[in-house]
């Protein structure tokens, strides 16, 4: 297992599909905040970055700075599941920059967006567990390899982070088991 002094390899590619990945786990809640918001463009322009980046765009301070007007946005958000949504898009565009560094926190920077779209999903729900077991499904269903291998790399989730922090440790404990089943190849029986 890496310790939090260890460097981990981490390349453009799996940046650009982490990226993608959190902007499309992301965009899943971003009507949530659009509903009461519909004006500020914030989120929304964080997302749009971050699929911009995992396209091929370069990362610029640009994309910084759109994952911290969403972070403001998350701020000014009238309901709670707002907040969630605005802060799962400040995650999908603060993913292109994940440090090559073994920490559990990195854990939150790919799964955060994924995290946060979850929650704001389960509050404007009114809290309908089945709703947030259909988000997380869907965010272990997408994941793409990139995800699965970069945590393979890092510990595991850190604790703490009320409901988001849950999200988070499920989503994994989840994809790690299924990249060590990918990993594994096809079984043989033996006689």
């Amino acid at each position: 297992m890496p310790t939090e002094s260890d460097r981990i390899e981490l390349s453009e590619h799996e940046l650009r599909e982490i990226a993608g990945y959190a902007a499309d786990c992301a965009r899943r809640a971003l009507s949530i905040f659009e509903q009461n918001l519909p004006a500020d463009t914030r989120p929304r322009d964080a997302i749009d970055a971050a699929h911009a980046f995992a396209g091929g765009g370069r990362r610029t301070g640009a994309l910084r700075q759109s994952a911290w007007a969403a972070y403001r946005a998350a701020r000014e958000a009238a309901s709670p599941a707002g907040v969630d949504a605005a802060r799962a898009a400040s995650h999908a565009a603060a993913a292109a920059y994940l440090h090559p560094r073994a920490s559990a926190h990195q854990v939150k920077h790919i799964l955060g967006a994924a995290a946060h779209a979850a929650r704001a999903e389960e509050l404007a729900s009114g809290e309908d567990r089945r709703v947030t077991a259909g988000t997380l499904e869907w965010a272990r269903h997408h994941a793409p390899t990139a995800v699965t291998a970069v945590l393979g790399r890092l510990p595991a989730a850190p604790p703490g982070g009320g409901r988001v922090g849950e999200f988070i440790r499920d989503l994994d404990a989840a994809l790690r088991a299924r990249g060590r089943s990918d990993n594994a190849g096809p079984r043989r029986d033996r006689l």
